[in-house]
């Protein structure tokens, strides 16, 4: 079973599994690696990534992280939600029709704020299509990778079932079974 999102969704999961949760590891490292990043996705216009911009860049996955999270039944902090409307906003992200009279945001901003406007309206769209609901991240303790759920019903908890669901179920095992 695949884990990709669908379209563009796939570069809001990519975003988030920029970081491994569990070791710490950070594809966003330094500013040049967002930039590359950034780049390599098609959605940097220009522009080098200063750190506040790093920090901005990895402020918004985390957020995004929570509202998938969220997508999961867990409960997250609305400081998710104003946090993507700050890459909005900073984006300048406007409403462009093309000549079959589609609708879509774009950010008019340029540089790292354009692209991490790009991903907003990425999570926009997806909003608006029933496509957001099915990309979650995982339940399990220090794992928070972002996953596409195809499960018919989207009863998928975890990353892996192998891995991080397996890791819950002995733990609860172990907790019933302690007393």
């Amino acid at each position: 079973m695949s884990d990709h999102a669908p379209g563009e969704l796939e570069i809001v999961r990519a975003f988030v599994n920029t970081l491994d949760v569990e070791s710490g590891a950070d594809e966003l490292a330094s500013g040049a690696a967002l930039q590359a990043w950034l780049e390599d996705r098609g959605l940097l216009r220009g522009g080098r990534a200063s750190a506040t911009e790093l920090h901005a860049a990895r402020a918004l996955r985390e957020a995004i992280r929570g509202l998938l999270l969220e997508n999961n039944g867990v409960h997250v902090r609305k400081e998710s939600a104003q946090r993507l409307g700050r890459a909005a906003d900073g984006g300048r992200l406007t409403l462009r029709f093309d000549p079959a009279g589609t609708a879509r945001l774009e950010p008019v901003a340029r540089g790292v704020p354009g692209a991490l406007g790009w991903l907003v309206a990425i999570v926009a769209a997806a909003m608006a299509d029933g496509t957001w609901g099915r990309l979650k991240a995982c339940r399990a303790d220090r794992c928070g990778w972002a996953f596409y759920d195809r499960a018919r019903n989207r009863s998928r908890q975890w990353c892996s079932m192998a891995v991080c669901g397996n890791r819950t179920k002995a733990r609860a095992y172990r907790r019933r079974h302690a007393a």
